[in-house]
């Protein structure tokens, strides 16, 4: 055999010694893409699972709230939430009774699923308590004590909480912690609604105040959640009350859901391209100058 025939068989040899270590390797790198694909796959299930089941908590939160638009009596309210996560900490519930229409907007502590899934909780603890007086302090009182034996576990919460008979026009209410809430009168005289007590939960012996405000033909109120206030725009300013105040002013007074959009639309201005850093909640209460 001639020396270049030697030398090709070597090197044949060696050629397939280097080809075999790597045909495990070949198959192990198979095997672990393929489990990297099972493993997406199941993350790319569990996802849509958890989409899903955001989607039906977001909608058990709507079924919870009152309607956008609800009219009783000489009265319409108009109401609105956005949430900063899927499911707000938010809610705005609506109860016409004997006793008249009660009405609360409360802040929970925290967002997304950890506020939202105390809505539920606080929710029926309102009825509870509305179904045994028409006081709104002392509901708020029963409402506080309830939350405070979860302090352990249980977010604060701000809460306004009003009582409105829809035919004279009087309305009884009491803010726990909630930012005051606006009326302004046809003749352009601006109160702030403020009479209460602390936040819920925060103290279980903690005292509440009513207050008393009558609502005239023309009159419009303003109840919203810190998240409106908060609102930033591109120079880090707060929208604040002021802001807010100087809007409902000028503001078309035709309706409740007109009031709402403008004042929306004026926050999402302000906001501009900044996203929302809280939920936000806006619920306009208007006396109808004649009852259709």
């Amino acid at each position: 055999m001639s020396y270049s025939g030697v030398t090709s068989g070597l090197a044949a040899r060696r050629a397939l010694e280097v080809q075999r270590p790597s045909l495990p390797r070949k198959n192990g790198y198979r095997a672990r893409l393929k489990e990297l694909e099972l493993k997406v796959a199941n993350l790319q299930r569990d996802y849509a699972d958890l989409h899903g089941a955001l989607i039906e908590a977001a909608q058990v939160h709507r079924r919870l709230c009152a309607p956008r638009l609800v009219r009783s009596g000489n009265f319409e309210i108009a109401s609105e939430t956005f949430a900063v996560r899927h499911v707000p900490g938010d809610f705005f519930i609506l109860n016409e009774t004997d006793n008249g229409i009660f009405f609360a907007l409360s802040d929970i502590g925290g967002k997304g699923l950890a506020a939202g899934m105390w809505i539920t909780y606080l929710v029926g603890t309102l009825e509870m308590h509305t179904s045994e007086s028409a006081a709104p302090e002392q509901i708020m009182a029963g409402v506080n004590q309830d939350l405070c034996r979860l302090a352990t576990v249980a977010p604060l919460a701000s809460l306004f909480l009003g009582n409105l008979d829809p035919h004279s026009g009087r309305l009884e209410y009491c803010s726990a912690g909630h930012p005051p809430a606006l009326l302004l009168h046809a003749d352009g005289k601006l109160e702030s609604l403020s009479d209460g007590g602390p936040l819920l939960g925060a103290l279980p012996t903690a005292n509440f105040e009513r207050g008393r405000v009558n609502l005239r033909p023309g009159d419009v109120m303003l109840i919203c959640s810190d998240g409106i206030l908060e609102s930033l725009d591109n120079d880090e300013q707060e929208f604040g009350y002021e802001r807010l105040q100087q809007h409902l002013r000028s503001a078309p007074n035709g309706s409740a859901e007109g009031v709402l959009f403008s004042v929306l639309g004026v926050v999402q201005d302000f906001a501009a391209t900044r996203p929302i850093v809280d939920d936000m909640s806006l619920v306009v209460l208007r006396h109808r100058s004649v009852e259709v």
